[in-house]
């Protein structure tokens, strides 16, 4: 596959430490090799980078997730995309599976910050051409970009998923009322009806199930989230659907942060099979037998190509 664009620019990737896993798949796909770089740490700890090819001229792109530790990746980021820069890099794409601190976007309480919007912030001022992200948290984060930004959605790999398996009396449930456009999506897809749980968090990390609206007696429910964390949400929501007479409960997302007491509470839910994205690595401990794990890969390099090449990624979205 041809890595130079309709203005001669050699495309190259880089990644970092957060999921060099899924980008040596990214590069498989599209064919060419990951670049050259290493990452040390000074004695104090602080980060070094040291990019170990020319990149002058070049379109480049970083694949680098924002997951734990949360605060090291994100740095690693803004170190590469400063060096790239001062190494003459003709444009530095953020190719950013998970785009952490996406859930502090807005002022819910009181002298509360607007992180998501701080790292976008730092992103371009460290010289970020361009950003290629999944399944952000809350979509309005594309507004507090003032450079493109491409958002991939993770609907059509799960629901292919669940498609292939057959099940029988689906309904597509959201744990909330924020989800239900993302649940719409997929039972769409499914040919499926909705459901919705009412849901209040007194705290963060926390969930409380008041109700469930919809029809889910008797039938197969497919729970979907764009983040499962602490999977309080998924344990209760599990626990609800079968005691309001459900068959059986699968649950899928995109981004498997499973932070804390997630995989106990999984292991010991009511759901049977957790369907999630390769958007964060899954370390050995965390891959248990109820969770399957898909790869956006194809997606990701697919995307990388047309945006390298000035074609349309609107086809990626069916």
């Amino acid at each position: 596959m041809s890595s130079g664009n309709n203005n001669g620019e050699q495309l190259q990737l880089f990644t970092l430490n957060s999921n060099r896993e899924l980008a040596e798949e990214i590069a498989n796909h599209i064919g060419i090799p990951l670049g050259k770089c290493t990452v040390t740490k000074f004695s104090d700890g602080e980060t070094q980078i040291n990019i170990e090819e020319s990149v002058r001229g070049c379109a480049v792109y970083i694949i680098q997730s924002t997951s734990e530790p949360v605060n090291e990746n994100l740095m690693e980021l803004l170190i590469l995309i400063d060096a790239l820069r001062r190494a003459s890099a003709s444009t530095i794409n953020i190719v950013m599976p998970y785009y952490g601190y996406a859930r502090q976007d807005r002022k819910a309480r009181s002298r509360e910050p607007i992180t998501s919007k701080l790292v976008a912030n730092l992103l371009e001022t460290a010289g970020a051409d361009r950003i290629l992200t999944l399944d952000l948290h809350a979509p309005q984060i594309q507004g507090f970009f003032d450079v493109p930004i491409d958002h991939l959605v993770g609907v059509p790999l799960l629901s292919d998923y669940f498609a292939e398996k057959n099940l029988e009396d689906v309904v597509v449930v959201s744990p909330d009322h924020g989800g239900v456009i993302r649940a719409r999506k997929v039972a769409d897809r499914l040919k499926a009806p909705i459901g919705i749980i009412d849901k209040r968090r007194p705290k963060p990390n926390v969930a409380e199930v008041m109700n469930i609206i919809g029809d889910i007696k008797d039938k197969t429910a497919i729970i979907i989230d764009d983040i499962i964390d602490t999977a309080g949400t998924m344990q209760l929501a599990a626990d609800a659907l079968i005691e309001k007479g459900a068959k059986e409960v699968y649950a899928c997302c995109t981004h498997p942060v499973l932070s804390g007491p997630a995989i106990e509470r999984i292991q010991n839910s009511k759901i049977k099979e957790l369907v999630v994205a390769n958007t964060i690595v899954l370390p050995e401990e965390k891959k248990i037998d109820k969770i399957t794990q898909l790869s956006v890969a194809s997606l990701i390099g697919e995307a990388i190509m047309r945006i390298h090449e000035d074609k349309s990624i609107s086809v990626l979205f069916d």
